[in-house]
């Protein structure tokens, strides 16, 4: 199939593109940079032997994408665009509605003109809300999301609900992420944040190759085995196989629409995380012990059993390996992709 991923040249869809051309798709990236570096293409170039089409557009711009679409004859769609911090989503709430929104319904609008009738959603567990139960099943309502991030997030998937209930013969995949870590085993592409990350995993290699002083652990007394919050870690290679058999399940099943969950089903702590990182790199990491922020849960991962009957899909990496691939990539480029 060809398939075009919305900003592919992103952590997650750079990750996908290289499964995609291992599994013998034709990927073929739309990216405005805004998150993102071109470097990543010259990256996945040497990782896949291949140069894979890239267009520089801006996933909101109607003729921009009418115009890719018309010349490409996509097989199907993952789309990956939209902007991703959650912090930042409370301070710039408009901007990010109207990003996230447009990008859905400019792809939505194309597909219905061109005839593209597949479509795999970068969604996230963060629909689920405030829920204090786990694991967490696809058949839970939501709790109430928390940021606008996670609010774009669910009404994506209702846009592409809807868009599947007056396309019949479109089939939809809602893929719900819960945490993604690691890097591609060569080092040559991984997790480039722009500013202090947000997420523990790219917090943890900047502190390991000096870029931050030190490591804050926030919230050590929630009721979890050693008091710090406990969430599902997924490799970003996984995670990326996931939406590759995600197509595969769509080319075979139209008509469908299904949300499921990308997971490992374990959940890990997060001492557990900073102790396998120090035990597989040797490293030992300077740590703050620090209070809860403001909305963080005790306990939250997932229920991967839908992805598995469905898909075929279940995880095969291990925490260690993605401690070791994200250190991998970090200390091979210190700096990112500006290294």
């Amino acid at each position: 199939m060809k398939i075009l991923l919305t900003g592919g040249a992103g952590f997650i869809g750079s990750h996908t593109a290289v499964e995609l051309v291992k599994a013998g798709h034709e990927p073929v990236i739309v990216d405005n940079l805004y998150n993102s570096s071109k470097k990543a293409l010259e990256r996945l170039k040497m990782i896949t032997g291949k140069d894979i089409a890239f267009y520089e557009a801006d996933v909101c711009d109607p003729a921009a994408m009418d115009d890719i679409f018309a010349k490409e004859n996509f097989d199907a769609v993952i789309h990956f665009a939209g902007y991703k911090a959650v912090p930042e989503s409370v301070t710039k709430s408009v901007a990010y509605y109207r990003n996230n929104l447009d990008t859905t319904l400019t792809l939505c609008e194309c597909m219905q003109k061109h005839g593209v009738k597949r479509i795999v959603f970068s969604s996230s567990a963060t629909v689920y809300g405030p829920i204090e139960e786990s694991p967490l099943v696809e058949t839970m309502p939501s709790a109430g999301c928390t940021n606008p991030y996670a609010w774009t997030k669910y009404m994506n998937e209702q846009i592409l609900r809807d868009a599947a209930i007056s396309n019949p013969d479109w089939s939809v995949a809602l893929l719900r992420y819960f945490n993604p870590i690691g890097a591609h085993e060569s080092g040559l592409i991984g997790e480039n944040p722009k500013g202090i990350p947000n997420n523990l995993m790219p917090y943890v290699t900047q502190v390991a190759v000096g870029r931050l002083p030190h490591l804050n652990i926030n919230g050590t007394d929630f009721p979890t085995p050693d008091g710090t919050g406990v969430r599902d870690y997924i490799h970003v290679v996984d995670l990326a196989k996931g939406h590759v058999a995600a197509c595969n399940y769509l080319e075979a099943n139209a008509g469908v629409c299904e949300v499921i969950n990308l997971g490992t089903g374990t959940g890990y702590s997060v001492l557990d995380v900073v102790n396998t990182f120090e035990r597989v790199n040797h490293l030992e990491l300077n740590k703050v012990m620090a209070p809860r922020r403001p909305g963080d849960m005790a306990s939250y991962y997932s229920d991967p059993s839908k992805a598995k009957e469905l898909l075929g899909w279940q995880t095969e990496k291990t925490l260690d390996d993605m401690c070791r691939d994200s250190w991998n990539w970090q200390k091979n480029n210190p700096e990112g992709y500006d290294s």
